[in-house]
This record gives C-alpha cells, structure tokens and sequence, in this order.
C-alpha cells in the first residue's frame, strides 16, 4: 500500500479527488508509463489529460460513471459497486473484483465466458 500511496503522491493526481487512482491501475494492470497511462484514461473518459487533475470536473466525471468519489453524496456509486464499474471502463482486473465475482457464485470456476454487471 505505502508505494500506491507514494506513486499517487507524487504523479500529482490527488488519487480519487481526481483520476491519479485510476492512472495508477493503469499503470500497475498494463505497465504503461505516466504519460501513457493518463492518455488511456482521458479517452476512457472522455476528457482532456489536463482535465484528469482537476477536482471539479473529476467529481462530475466520477459521478456519472459511477466510479467512486471522495466525499459520496447520498446515492452515489461507493466501496465495491464503484470498484466493478472502474473494472469495466477502463478494461482491467481487478482482483478484488473477480474475487467478489466468484465468492458471489456470478462468475464460473474455469468459464470462458462470464456475464457482467
């Protein structure tokens, strides 16, 4: 957890007030390199690189994917809810996910094809 927090820190992207976690699983899931990383999740998103490290528009981003924020207002996506979403929008696994997924009996030991949430 200390090197996630670290690398958060210091790629300037205020985690979940903005997208500094999400360019993180980017690079941790695929080993994409900063630039690259923030590049990938802006498209995802449908914003700018620049866009991705500022909070107002982060939060409204967030928000309407579904992919967690800071200070959750009533009803907004949090804890595993927001993990599965992150999961499906940027294109990766996230162990947590699948562990829940299998746990829950919504994914097959050993199928091919699995459904979504």
């Amino acid at each position: 957890m200390g090197t996630e927090i670290t690398h958060t820190v210091s790629a300037c992207m205020g985690g979940m007030k903005t997208a500094g976690d999400l360019v993180l699983r980017m690079q941790l899931a695929h080993g994409m390199r900063i630039r690259e990383a923030k590049e990938y999740v802006a498209e995802k998103l449908g914003v700018s690189v620049f866009e991705l490290s500022d909070p107002s528009v982060m939060t409204e981003i967030r928000q309407t994917f579904g992919l967690g924020v800071q200070e959750p207002n009533l009803g907004d996506i949090t804890g595993m809810a927001a993990k599965f979403r992150i999961s499906e929008k940027m294109g990766i696994t996230i162990n947590s996910v699948e562990n829940f997924k299998r746990k829950a009996g919504l994914k097959k030991e050993g199928a091919i094809h699995e459904e979504t949430l």
